[in-house]
């Protein structure tokens, strides 16, 4: 209006309709008014400028975005010099529930305690499972009546109870009476939880002891030990032996020739070196790997000694007596009545092999590791003495080298090694 009244004083107009009556207008002369700019559109005092726009500037592109903090981190940071063990992550979930007596944001917490559970250790602890449960208000979320049954009722609630459970799932962990008694004081017994608890129970149950050749749930943390359960896992000879051909060093020592001593550990049944002993000398072994074995979280790499399939003239087929062929166990000339569609053909893809000798699992995947093995396989195999060895042998591209030119090519590297360290001596002394 201010603007308004400062033209029609710079054009002499009457304002209103007191004007018309020849009356004089009121207010201070045209001298006194301040002049004043038209407004923008974005209705802001100040005017218009292409400094300011209604349309946001794209971020800078050196400028990262700031990261939003997650609500509850800060109760698991660890304290300084402090571990992550389930001591801690008990503390953890308890300081929640004395710092929030109502327990608000209990969802986001229990979805961020989830995900911490294993960096603490305690992803298959039943016991801190079910202290996450015991983190939800207490017959808040039951359903009063039928609409609230037929509904779900505290749908957030229920999904994160549920994303509790199936992560105890995932890592093998059985629900028992206690995680019963929470989710019906939680949710009731007409609950998506409740159900899942139900299913758990009923198929946990059935399929805990399916596996033929069970892995203790504890794996041992010696490498000498997780390489013996590992071998003795694939080799189904009960009767073979397990050699600890070398242990690594403790931590605390060191030696001058080897300083880095990988563990070294094999398996050899007595059929495996029957075979071995009738192998042909002028036909090369071949060590490959590595290959990986998963027991359970951990992965182990092991190598195996084999070599080529023999060619069908070298083969000693052994005529099988019909009594005791289990394909044909007896051959009757009967005259079925046989149409076209009957097919006695079968299609079955048998891939044949060569035999395997020896199998190792090292803390090493080098190949002169892998040659000390060798080394320690001919003190109970002689013949592999006289037969020569390649290795292969991944992201290598393979060498030949027989039994007795092992030790040649470790006393040439550590001769080279000596000469490349007298070289950069004599660097040193040069430019001092």
């Amino acid at each position: 209006m201010s603007y308004v009244r400062a033209v029609l004083l710079s054009r002499g107009l009457p304002k209103g309709p007191a004007g018309t009556h020849g009356s004089t207008l009121l207010g201070p002369p045209f001298s006194q008014v301040l002049p004043l700019f038209p407004r923008g559109l974005h209705c802001s005092a100040t005017p218009l400028t292409s400094a300011k726009s209604l349309v946001p500037r794209p971020p800078e592109p050196g400028k990262k975005p700031v990261k939003i903090p997650t609500p509850h981190e800060e109760l698991f940071q660890p304290a300084p010099g402090g571990s992550r063990d389930k001591a801690s992550f008990v503390r953890a979930v308890q300081s929640f529930g004395q710092h929030n007596v109502r327990k608000r944001g209990h969802v986001d917490f229990i979805y961020l305690a989830l995900r911490k559970m294993r960096e603490y250790g305690v992803e298959g602890d039943l016991a801190a499972y079910n202290l996450l449960l015991d983190v939800f208000p207490k017959e808040v979320f039951l359903p009063r009546n039928i609409f609230q049954r037929i509904f779900i009722h505290y749908p957030r609630q229920q999904e994160c109870g549920v994303a509790v459970l199936e992560q105890m799932e995932n890592h093998g962990v059985m629900p028992n009476k206690e995680t019963e008694f929470l989710l019906l004081q939680i949710f009731g017994r007409r609950s998506h939880p409740m159900l899942k608890y139900v299913r758990m129970r009923l198929w946990l149950t059935r399929f805990q002891n399916v596996n033929p050749f069970p892995v203790p749930r504890e794996l041992p943390q010696d490498a000498v030990e997780l390489a013996t359960l590992s071998l003795r896992h694939m080799e189904p000879d009960l009767s073979a032996r397990v050699t600890v051909y070398q242990k690594p060093l403790p931590d605390d020592m060191t030696d001058p020739v080897d300083p880095i001593q990988p563990h070294i550990v094999g398996i050899q049944s007595p059929d495996q070196q029957d075979a071995l002993a009738h192998h042909n000398p002028a036909r090369p072994l071949f060590v490959e790997g590595p290959f990986s074995l998963w027991l359970r979280n951990k992965c182990v790499y092991y190598h195996i000694l084999r070599a080529d399939l023999l060619p069908p003239e070298e083969t000693d087929q052994e005529e099988i007596p019909e009594e005791w062929n289990l394909y044909y166990p007896m051959k009757l000339d009967l005259d079925y009545a046989s149409s076209s569609w009957d097919d006695y053909e079968f299609d079955i893809d048998e891939v044949e092999e060569g035999p395997v000798f020896a199998i190792c699992v090292a803390g090493a995947h080098d190949q002169d590791t892998l040659a000390k093995w060798i080394q320690g396989l001919q003190e109970t195999n002689p013949a592999l003495a006289r037969t020569p060895v390649v290795f292969r042998l991944a992201g290598s591209t393979g060498e030949l080298l027989t039994a007795s030119g092992l030790e040649d090519s470790h006393q040439s590297r550590r001769e080279g090694q000596e000469e490349d360290e007298e070289h950069v001596q004599r660097q040193q002394q040069g430019q001092s």
